[in-house]
């Protein structure tokens, strides 16, 4: 962990001394120095007590990630074209992911400390979805960018980029042409470099912290939505030569609307919507690490001793994981803190989650067995968005549970303080409140695609009055908020993804959340 930690407290780098912003009123908008968000005390679940800060004592601090989405965007699966029905089904920022997220690693490693209390940052976790359409080249890049490596974010032609933003389709923005685009006539600017420099080798100097990872449903299912065990015509056009870039607004409508409402869990459907449109597709360069990977490749890729980075060993998961099938497991944060980390994705297909059985019963075990330590839950699904009780085709006779069901396990046990989470790509924090006292904190974290593209800082404090507290603090990437179209490193790359999210039409304005759901102080008894 970084020496020398600063003075507590400090907000330098975080989003309590300024927040990137928008610096003209209309149309396309420029992006610069913003006020910083507030901290607010939540007081809920405890009551605050006064001289608390002259009194607490730091029992951990570690960072967040979620929802990175490392995106291979010219892989033949994406479902771009869906932008014909939903404009925000394709974003104009989604070719720099992988500059965005290293420039969130540098900023990690130049923070010295936790803001609050300044005491050492112990780990980061990175709650699912760090890649986009399970496939082996993005599990690459995910591996390089928080380990550390040379990464260059391109797949099927070497030389040159094949995807929809030199297609010539107004449908998206075309940086390189003089095609007028949709998202040129609402003020997006000509690039003519833009897509070279966004397949071009950068660097990822690694996290200089150790790191953990959680999966998420991007992570373990093509698509995000189609099941680990679905249509193998699936895996066959990923690393194919035929790519669909265009439908009418009408097929995207019912083809969206089939994966929303899960119609659809093994792909048999959308592998008949392709060869429905094969006629339509267009060639690309065939690529073998297109190829969607499985839950015994993801297990080894972080097993790999060459992305050990700053470790620990296989990240969280061990061969014990390999052994079982499965993808949770424990880890001791400090002496006094255990964190758990679940797998909340359904095999079985859609994009909502669930656990089964023997994951919930382990949690309820791995609770109870670590009772005089504190506990911090970590998944990819929140309480809500776990709804999707589909078998899991590898353990059909098993039932799987909802987030009723593990709010109730967490609620169980005195020393649960919070359950961390992602996919829903905003900023909510929510109290759960069960009888006899107990209680903690669920915290969800904004995504790195999406504006604002945050991650959080989480410390516990024993106040030594019979409350813990929780601080929360949101940090952005690196990459200065302002942005210079003729700057196209590495930097200047990570600066403009955030300038693009921003601007990104359908982008939704709410994902920050409220001023309650960003930099807090959350109190709650001890248990």
């Amino acid at each position: 962990v970084p020496a020398a930690a600063p003075l507590a407290p400090y907000t330098k780098g975080t989003t309590l001394a300024s927040v990137a912003a928008p610096r003209n009123g209309s149309g396309y908008r420029r992006l610069g120095d913003g006020p910083g968000w507030k901290r607010v005390v939540r007081a809920e679940l405890a009551a605050p007590q006064s001289g608390r800060a002259g009194r607490r004592t730091t029992l951990a601090a570690f960072v967040q990630f979620t929802d990175l989405h490392l995106m291979d965007v010219q892989h033949p699966l994406r479902l771009e074209y869906l932008r014909a029905h939903d404009v925000h089904a394709w974003r104009p920022h989604e070719a720099l992911t992988v500059p965005g997220a290293i420039s969130l690693v540098e900023r990690v490693n130049a923070l010295r400390g936790a803001p609050v209390t300044g005491a050492p940052l112990r780990f980061v976790m990175t709650t699912g979805d760090n890649t986009d359409n399970n496939a082996h080249s993005e599990l690459e890049w995910f591996m390089k960018v928080m380990s550390g490596g040379r990464i260059t974010p391109n797949s099927g032609d070497p030389r040159h980029y094949e995807g929809v933003q030199n297609s010539g389709l107004k449908l998206y923005w075309q940086p390189g042409s003089a095609t007028r685009d949709q998202d040129k006539a609402l003020g997006f600017p000509h690039l003519k470099d833009f897509l070279a420099a966004a397949i071009r080798e950068v660097r990822s100097p690694g996290l200089r912290l150790p790191w953990y990872s959680t999966v998420g449903n991007h992570d373990s299912l093509p698509l995000g939505c189609y099941g680990s065990h679905g249509d193998r015509h699936l895996a066959e056009a990923a690393i194919g030569g035929r790519k669909l870039m265009s439908v009418s607004a009408a097929d995207a409508k019912k083809l969206q609307d089939t994966i929303k409402k899960a119609k659809d869990p093994r792909g048999t459907g959308y592998r008949d919507f392709l060869k429905a449109h094969a006629r339509s597709m267009r060639p690309v360069t065939p690529d073998e690490k297109r190829a969607p990977y499985t839950q015994a490749d993801y297990l080894k890729a972080h097993l790999d001793p060459a992305h050990q980075g700053r470790g620990p060993v296989g990240h969280g998961y061990s061969s014990a994981n390999l052994d079982t099938g499965t993808q949770y497991y424990a880890f001791r944060v400090s002496d006094d803190v255990i964190g758990i980390s679940l797998d909340t994705t359904d095999a079985g297909g859609h994009y909502e989650g669930s656990i089964g059985t023997a994951q919930l019963k382990w949690l309820d075990r791995t609770l109870k067995a670590n009772k005089d330590s504190y506990a911090v839950v970590f998944s990819h699904h929140t309480s809500k968005t776990m709804t999707n009780t589909r078998p899991d085709p590898a353990r059909p006779g098993e039932k799987r549970h909802d987030g009723a069901a593990v709010v109730s396990v967490l609620s169980a046990h005195a020393n649960v303080l919070a359950w961390v989470n992602g996919h829903i790509h905003k900023n909510v924090i929510t109290p759960h409140r069960a009888s006899g006292g107990r209680s903690f904190w669920e915290i969800s974290t904004a995504s790195h695609v999406d504006f604002p593209q945050l991650a959080r800082i989480i410390e516990l404090v024993d106040n030594k009055d019979g409350t813990v507290s929780l601080f929360t603090t949101l940090i952005e990437s690196a990459a200065p908020h302002r942005t210079d179209y003729a700057d196209l490193s590495q930097t200047g790359l990570a600066a403009l993804y955030r300038e693009l999210s921003y601007n990104a039409p359908g982008a939704n304005r709410t994902l920050a959340g409220g001023a309650a759901d960003r930099n807090t102080e959350l109190v709650l008894k001890k248990g």
